[in-house]
């Protein structure tokens, strides 16, 4: 099967497979100076703060705006990460079956919708990221998790959603659209892209500064106070400062506790014959996952390799690495999930193994926020589902900044702000039970004996 060696790369370089296929890669240079004042300053740059950037300067072209980066556009979670660009977020299936179901109706009606804006920006603004709405599946490999699909989708087209939308594929359509194996059938839908996520990022970036917004790459936010910026390189004013930093929020003074920064990791294998590829599926570069707890994702990329992940857990302390070497075990777990969901793999070799920190929210969904009397304003909370979410929550942040009376403000993202995360070591025994807990019941499951009927309920009474 073949390991990829450990190399040296640049500091700036995050080891994804997308980073590397990336045709330049320049080594970021910090600005020869700060700027004294700027009107709003984004500290993140990565999808949130860019397209926050983007949208405010849509809007009013005239504000003067700098986004301040650690390490170099897109080196976090943007762009690392499985390159889904979903019309969907975690815990809007909440809100739809409850008191809330109009908001979560909205919620859902604007997710759709944002695929097709971000499709839209990325031909205006001619950023080739590879985007292709192929949809996604949720295979089901037990026959309970494809009861549970089919409740799904039947669900949905109770709210008024159609075939077009969400739609139930039996096995044989569905082993024929992905070689996954065991295939009790799938649940389908249209609003989904996979993507090259660095490409995006990285275009987004461009696209700003060929627009006049300072990016300032090398250049660490250390604190956020009314009115300023701390970073290692000195403070900047500001009327309004907007955080945008998802899995690094710990990393600002203040702001501990607010997101916590849980790994996942990624394994890509080499460009697949069309033999293999005639086996896999996938004919239209759907993303997919399966019915586990503990979310497995995986993609085509336009090269015809596999790219697979999957989410490792959290770090005492909130301790983020700045990358995750190739050999690193959890990797070996990630890519044996891979082959063992996907036989018709057998013996692709595996090219690039990565990972790194996502911002998950104690409340699990995300939220956006912005106080006109502080000038300060926050987006976030995606829980590793942001390439989408980022795009309509910096949407709505940027319409809360610039007071523009929009649907967007209405949605119930706004002010639903997370409970900050407890002490340690609390925070990572918790962590570490509930991920024990997913494993367990889907171990269970996958064995194909019977429910799990400890593990899961616990799991998903607490997640």
């Amino acid at each position: 099967m073949g390991r990829p060696d450990r190399m040296t790369l640049p500091r700036h370089h995050n080891g994804s497979l997308w980073f590397h296929s990336l045709e330049d890669l320049p080594e970021p240079q910090p600005p020869a100076a700060l700027p004294e004042r700027v009107d709003v300053a984004i500290v993140g740059g990565g999808f949130t703060g860019l397209w926050t950037a983007y949208y405010l300067n849509r809007h009013r072209p005239d504000l003067g705006i700098a986004v301040f980066e650690a390490e170099t556009v897109g080196f976090g979670a943007s762009g690392r990460n499985g390159g889904w660009c979903m019309g969907m977020a975690d815990g809007i299936e909440e809100r739809l079956h409850g008191p809330e179901r109009d908001a979560g109706l909205a919620l859902l009606h604007a997710m759709q919708e944002t695929v097709d804006e971000i499709g839209r920006v990325c031909q205006a603004e001619n950023i080739d990221c590879h985007f292709a709405k192929g949809g996604t599946l949720a295979v089901a490999t037990t026959e309970r998790h494809a009861e549970g699909f089919r409740e799904y989708v039947a669900a949905k087209h109770a709210l008024g959603f159609t075939d077009d939308d969400f739609t139930w594929l039996e096995p044989g359509e569905s082993a024929r659209r992905i070689g996954v194996r065991p295939n009790f059938g799938a649940s389908y839908t249209s609003h989904c892209a996979a993507i090259h996520p660095a490409r995006l990022v990285r275009g987004l970036g461009d696209t700003m500064r060929r627009k006049g917004i300072a990016i300032c790459e090398r250049t660490p936010v250390r604190a956020i106070a009314p009115g300023r910026v701390e970073t290692s390189r000195g403070n900047v004013r500001a009327d309004i400062v907007l955080r945008a930093t998802e899995g690094y929020t710990d990393t600002i003074a203040g702001h501990r506790r607010r997101l916590a920064p849980v790994y996942t990791m990624m394994v890509a294998t080499e460009p697949l014959s069309a033999d293999t590829w005639s086996e896999l599926g996938l004919a239209r570069r759907e993303t997919f996952a399966d019915g586990r707890r503990i979310t497995i994702y995986g993609q085509r990329t336009l090269d015809d390799r596999l790219a697979f992940g999957g989410r490792v857990g959290y770090r005492f302390g909130s301790g983020i690495r700045p990358r995750v070497e190739p050999d690193d075990p959890a990797l070996a777990d990630v890519e044996a999930s891979m082959r063992a969901l996907l036989p018709a793999l057998g013996d692709a070799r595996v090219t690039h193994r990565w990972g790194g920190v996502l911002g998950v929210p104690r409340h699990g969904r995300p939220f956006v926020t912005f106080d006109r009397a502080a000038g300060f304003g926050a987006a976030g909370g995606y829980t590793g589902e942001g390439v989408g979410a980022s795009n309509l929550a910096a949407r709505v942040l940027a319409d809360l900044v610039l007071e523009r009376v929009t649907p967007l403000v209405e949605l119930a993202w706004v002010d639903d702000m997370p409970p900050r995360w407890p002490v340690e070591p609390v925070r990572w025994l918790g962590a570490k039970a509930l991920m024990t807990l997913g494993r367990m019941a889907d171990r269970k499951d996958l064995r194909g004996n019977g429910r799990s009927r400890v593990a899961g309920p616990l799991f998903e009474r607490l997640f």
